[in-house]
């Protein structure tokens, strides 16, 4: 299982602003985010984890990353459905 990496998303609770990553360890790599160790987030801080996906390898969830980093349609489809599920959860 040391092969196992996620695909993760995080949305900002000061902005309205997303970020989507893959780590081997999504809730370390969350600390990271909320304690500015990341120049990218760090001035859309605090941030919380959204939405995690499992992949077998670091390779896969790469790709699936970088579809979804340069695919809008498929990032505002996935944004769309995990805020579906969201509001179904809550209510």
């Amino acid at each position: 299982m040391e092969n196992i990496h996620f695909l993760y998303i995080l949305k900002s609770s000061a902005l309205p602003r997303h970020y989507i990553g893959i780590s081997s360890n999504p809730s370390r790599r969350l600390s990271q985010h909320n304690a500015g160790e990341v120049r990218s987030t760090k001035g859309y801080r605090p941030w919380k984890l959204e939405y995690v996906q499992m992949f077998v390898n670091k390779k896969e969830a790469r790709l699936r990353e970088l579809f979804l980093k340069k695919t809008a349609r498929a990032r505002k489809d996935l944004f769309d459905s995990i805020d579906r599920t969201a509001l179904s959860s809550n209510g």
